[in-house]
């Protein structure tokens, strides 16, 4: 795919978060169109001027097609529910990018939203036991045949997506000798660069020793290794280049995206843990932005589980294969490293709005907008999307510039 050239360059130009964290009382469909309202109104444009919406909603439900009357849009372009799990993010964004280039469409919506928290129900309730998540962490779905594999995972006890990452963790610290304190030093990072994200649900600073002595939750994960449970919505606003230049914002250039979905999950003798989509997805999206991962100022990496982030840096090439152990222990990736990793506190200490979560923080950064969290500098972003026990993967480049 060559790089893009003309006017109609896909930029993303309004970003709209709402409050996130245990706010009870609303549904998922009441947050999605709030942040499409403040995504709209960011970008400096009147909810009239979209012409196409795609929506996505994670365990709760509810935010579909129905959003285009919530909103009063009508005569729309294009319209579609997009479900890629935890890559349905940058997988939304790349099909935008593509309307909006082909003149399918002007501008474009996209939105994300769920409202799983309950008052009196724990986080962990949420994506219950005795379900199979085929989202990794992202959605439940039903139970599979007690037969075959499904019945060994059901009467081994791996019953969720806590356990089946469990297992791919596991491996790559057999392969590899990664510890739980190499992860534990991604918890600590990323609730540092929280501390200066006021959207942060989690901003107190841990300490290597808080995460030793956080409770188990599946061997080698404590609940410090994995993500938060969040009720809000996000939205961003997709459209030209040229639109974009009499908008409120600056830009931020939509420079090159890749997916890439394995869909050999549990097969015998695969990488399963040691490598993940990203490993293709990465430089397909590098080459299409005509970059190299050297000139990555801050990376937006998915963050269900602090394994995640480690494997992901080795896929994209950060660093070697096997030595992301290492490397995070090193302290690359806290506020004063060589690699601006997370920069919100992700998933893990931000809050947890599948991949619009590192969307959003890559958003922020590109504009320069991220205020006692800014890194400079913070003209070329990365943002990785992870879902379906690594099963599907999203990348997207973004740039300040269309070079």
């Amino acid at each position: 795919m060559g790089r893009l050239t003309d006017n109609r360059r896909p930029v993303i130009a309004g970003l709209g978060l709402t409050e996130m964290g245990p706010v009870y009382g609303r549904s998922a469909a009441n947050f999605a169109t709030e942040a499409v309202r403040l995504a709209v109104a960011d970008a400096g444009l009147q909810l009239s001027d979209v012409d196409g919406l795609l929506t996505s909603n994670g365990t709760s439900g509810g935010v579909g097609l129905g959003l285009q009357r919530d909103l009063g849009l009508f005569d729309l372009r294009i319209l579609s529910e997009v479900q890629g799990f935890g890559s349905t993010a940058g997988t939304m964004v790349q099909f935008a990018s593509m309307a909006v280039q082909s003149g399918m469409a002007e501008v474009v919506a996209c939105v994300f939203a769920d409202a799983p928290l309950r008052p009196g129900r724990s986080a962990g309730d949420v994506y219950g036991n005795g379900r199979r998540p085929d989202a990794g962490g992202d959605r439940a779905a039903a139970l599979p045949p007690a037969t075959g594999w499904g019945g060994l995972l059901l009467a081994t006890g791996v019953v969720g997506a806590n356990t089946l990452y469990a297992l791919a963790a596991r491996r790559h610290m057999l392969r590899y000798g990664t510890t739980t304190d190499d992860f534990g030093a991604v918890a600590v990072a990323q609730r540092a660069w929280a501390a200066d994200n006021p959207h942060a649900q989690m901003r107190e600073p841990i300490t290597l020793d808080d995460h030793r002595g956080s409770r188990w939750i599946a061997d080698p994960f404590r609940k410090l290794d994995c993500c938060l449970v969040s009720n809000g919505g996000v939205a961003v606003v997709v459209t030209t280049a040229e639109r974009a230049r009499s908008l409120a914002q600056p830009p931020v250039h939509v420079l090159g995206w890749a997916q890439c979905h394995p869909g050999r999950l549990f097969d015998r003798d695969e990488n399963f843990g040691i490598v993940t989509g990203a490993a293709r997805s990465g430089p397909e999206a590098l080459a299409m932005a005509g970059v190299k991962v050297g000139d990555i100022d801050v990376a937006e990496l998915y963050d269900c589980y602090t394994y995640t982030v480690l494997v992901s840096l080795e896929d994209y090439g950060f660093c070697v294969k096997g030595e992301g152990g290492p490397f995070v222990a090193s302290g690359a990736i806290g506020p004063g490293g060589r690699l601006k990793l997370n920069t919100g506190g992700g998933q893990l200490s931000s809050y947890y709005m599948w991949g619009m979560t590192p969307l959003s923080e890559a958003i922020i950064q590109v504009r320069g907008q991220g205020g006692g969290r800014q890194v400079h500098p913070h003209d070329v972003a990365l943002v990785s999307g992870n879902g379906g026990i690594l099963d599907h993967h999203a990348t997207i480049v973004l740039g300040s510039s269309p070079t």
